[in-house]
């Protein structure tokens, strides 16, 4: 133990100098007049920095190394969060990442297959301190020991899975099992689906395989970013320590409600509106509302122009909004289009009623005339008028706010009743999809992009003249003030002399200085590296247009479980979600291993799946506590709340209440300190959740209350949010849970 702890040490001092004390060290060495010692501090800064490496120590918590392995050639390899190299001239490996190929033994080699390895080693820590080493012995020829074996190599699992909860996710990169190492390492192109029940890690392996995947392929994701979608903001407040903590810090991190610019998702729907507004026609409904905006005239739109009546009727828009659409762009992109034709057709009928020959019918304008005709009438607001009024630009929000105000045209008078809402509503996270889909059906009009950035272009010039001026009076003066005989005034170049305001202002453009995930995350178009997708069960297929247009290459992982679908617009079958995009192209694997959940409670949750699913059989657990889940019945439940809470509640660890939403302000009036509204705190040692936001969390220990109300998938996901313990309360006369023998007190 005492050399893993120098070890250790060591790897701290090293990285104190480059995380805090680096411009202190490198002056001390230059005051000393140590140059080479300057030169190697310099040059591991310059490293870090360009690698992310000092972003990523500091992101860095708990310790850097977890474990070693010793080689049937006589080398050894420590393992850790991050890599770390010596200064020597050959950079000698001290920490080997993780990811990198010649760690994978750690977590793949067994007795039968020990890849080369004689000993594993598994370093616990509590802080930079060393509190234990366990040691596998590989190669059984080797008679060495060190008194830190451990015959059956799971005691570090056993310790990570029995250790009190903080309310946030913690990396299992010490503890990754072989079936999620292969996972985590499957090859980046394409889809990948990874099933799995409650417990067995899929979040996890998605945000590991994320770290490995920005290993691997770093120059091409970090141009690209990577996108996790959750299912809620407590679920990425949940897990959003766990990349920072392997090195990864640019990563983007949203909910679908979070994936339009500028909008987020701040209202609820009820069921209905949300099954409404994710099902897939709802492209087609949008589509038709869009071209519902290209409109006609009823009965004919008049332009006076030079003392001439034109009048545009049905007939000649129509021929020119055919034309238009004929040409498959975007509405915004293909106003130009509509805008040339309608501008063309005014032309012929101003031409007929001027310069027609009154004996023969010929005309009297030859192009030149006509091309005069045109000008004209595109200075004329009369016509902007028309055309502003029969293809208007829009924009995505008021389309979609317009359609849901008054969406009775184009869809039942149910499905009205049931998406209607005031244009002036906040957005609910159903809504955002529709945002999307408008979006990419209006395209935009690049004319008022190009005018906008030439606009601040001029604006940027002026203020370089400026400056260029102040700089030309200011040297004028100067050299004024100086003796006529002074010969060196008239050599002084001012800035006149060498930069014009235009090549000035170029200079000082400000620069992009967001990373990729910060600059994704405020362009809808932004094609992402590789997209993560945890409960991917649940999102619609108007959820599934949106990200399939952030992937082009179909590069995703998703991870979900069928059996846990809650939400009414919930895909469920993976071939629905993935054959429109991919047809049969995608993979699947499954984890079958539960190393949350003990049996006792898994066997209760699995009995309420069966009630819909007779066949189904839930993943395996790994431990057994011996405590069973308890179900009461109570006359009241609000009043009986806090001794139940009490009861549960662990000396070290997180209690879940999982309850009815419209439950949890009197349940909260007799629970101190808990909280309601807003975005649960899962740091506290108590949180009052709906079942649908207990989805991908996991607790010490869960109180679930009036389980009668929920629906099976829910009752499903919150029993097994628990690591520990499970209790159940009842109102009177339900005794819920008698059918499959758990009716008994706690």
């Amino acid at each position: 133990m005492r050399r893993e702890q120098e070890f250790i040490d060591g790897l701290y001092a090293r990285v104190d100098v480059l995380r805090d004390d680096t411009e202190a060290s490198v002056g001390e060495a230059l005051a000393q007049g140590d140059k080479p010692m300057q030169a190697r501090l310099e040059r591991d800064i310059a490293v870090a920095e360009r690698s992310g490496l000092l972003a990523a120590l500091n992101a860095v918590d708990g310790s850097l190394c977890f474990g070693r392995i010793d080689l049937t050639d006589g080398a050894t390899h420590h393992v850790g969060r991050i890599g770390l190299r010596a200064d020597d001239p050959d950079r000698t490996p001290l920490l080997i990442d993780w990811r990198a190929g010649v760690a994978r033994p750690f977590y793949l080699a067994t007795g039968h297959t020990p890849m080369g390895l004689r000993r594993r080693r598994h370093i616990s820590t509590d802080g930079r301190r060393v509190t234990a080493l366990h040691d596998e012995i590989l190669d059984l020829a080797d008679h060495e020991r060190t008194g830190h074996e451990n015959p059956t190599g799971d005691a570090v699992l056993l310790a990570a899975l029995n250790s009190a909860r903080t309310g946030r996710m913690a990396d299992i990169v010490q503890t990754i099992q072989a079936e999620q190492d292969e996972i985590i390492r499957a090859p980046h192109r394409g889809v990948l689906v990874v099933e799995g029940g409650p417990g067995t890690g899929k979040t996890a392996v998605a945000l590991h395989r994320a770290a490995y995947l920005l290993y691997e392929h770093r120059e091409l994701l970090a141009k690209r970013a990577v996108l996790i979608v959750g299912p809620n903001p407590a679920f990425l407040g949940y897990i959003g320590e766990v990349l920072p903590s392997l090195g990864e810090t640019g990563v983007l991190l949203a909910t679908i409600g979070e994936l339009f610019p500028g909008v987020k998702a701040t209202a609820t729907d009820s069921p209905r509106a949300e099954a409404v507004k994710g099902g897939e026609r709802m492209a087609a409904v949008l589509a038709a509302v869009v071209q519902d905006r290209q409109a006609l005239p009823d009965p004919v739109i008049t332009i006076e122009h030079e003392r001439e009546i034109l009048m545009l009727d049905d007939g000649l828009v129509g021929v020119a909004r055919e034309r238009t659409r004929a040409a498959g762009l975007p509405h915004n992109a293909a106003r130009e289009h509509f805008e040339g034709h309608i501008l063309n057709t005014l032309t012929e009928l101003y031409a007929e009623r001027i310069g027609t020959d009154p004996y023969d019918g010929s005309s009297m304008l030859d192009a030149s005339d006509l091309t005069q005709i045109r000008d004209d009438l595109a200075e004329n607001e009369e016509v902007w008028s028309a055309i502003d009024t029969l293809w208007p630009r829009l924009t995505a929000r008021r389309l979609v706010a317009d359609f849901l105000a008054a969406p009775d045209a184009y869809v039942s008078d149910a499905d009205a009743a049931a998406i209607r809402r005031p244009v002036t509503r906040a957005w609910t996270t159903a809504d955002v999809p529709l945002l999307d889909e408008a979006a990419e059906l209006l395209g935009e009009d690049d004319r008022v992009t190009r005018e906008r950035a030439e606009r601040e272009r001029e604006t940027q010039i002026a203020y370089a003249q400026g400056v260029l001026d102040v700089s030309f009076a200011s040297r004028t003066y100067e050299f004024e003030d100086k003796q006529d005989d002074d010969p060196e005034s008239s050599e002084v170049l001012s800035a006149h002399d060498i930069i014009d305001a235009e090549r000035f202002a170029e200079r000082h453009e400000e620069g992009d200085h967001r990373n990729a995930a910060e600059r994704a995350a405020a362009d809808r178009t932004w094609a992402f590296g590789h997209i993560i997708v945890d409960e991917a069960q649940e999102l619609s297929p108007m959820a599934w247009r949106l990200l399939m247009r952030r992937s082009p290459t179909r590069s995703m992982t998703l991870v979900g479980d069928p059996a846990q679908t809650s939400s009414p617009a919930g895909v469920g079958s993976w071939s629905d979600i993935l054959t429109p995009y991919v047809q049969d192209r995608w993979t699947h694997t499954r984890l079958n291993v539960n190393y949350r959940t003990p049996a006792e409670i898994m066997d209760m949750a699995a009995a309420v799946l069966r009630t819909e699913r007779p066949d189904f059989e839930p993943p395996s657990s790994v431990r057994s506590t011996g405590v069973r889940p308890w179900v009461r019945t109570v006359e009241n439940i609000p009043s009986a709340i806090g001794d139940a809470v009490q009861q549960l509640t662990p000396e070290e660890g997180r209690l879940a209440v999982i309850a009815p939403r419209g439950m949890h302000r009197r349940l909260a009036m007799n629970l101190p300190g808990v909280r309601t509204g807003g975005e649960p705190d899962l740091t506290r040692r108590v949180v009052l959740l709906a079942p649908s936001e207990a989805k991908g969390l996991e607790f010490d220990s869960v109180l679930v209350v009036e389980p009668g109300v929920y629906e099976v998938s829910d009752l499903y996901v919150a029993l097994t949010r628990a690591t520990q313990r499970v209790g159940v309360l009842c109102s009177e006369g339900v005794r819920w849970g008698a059918e499959w023998g758990w009716g008994g007190e706690g």
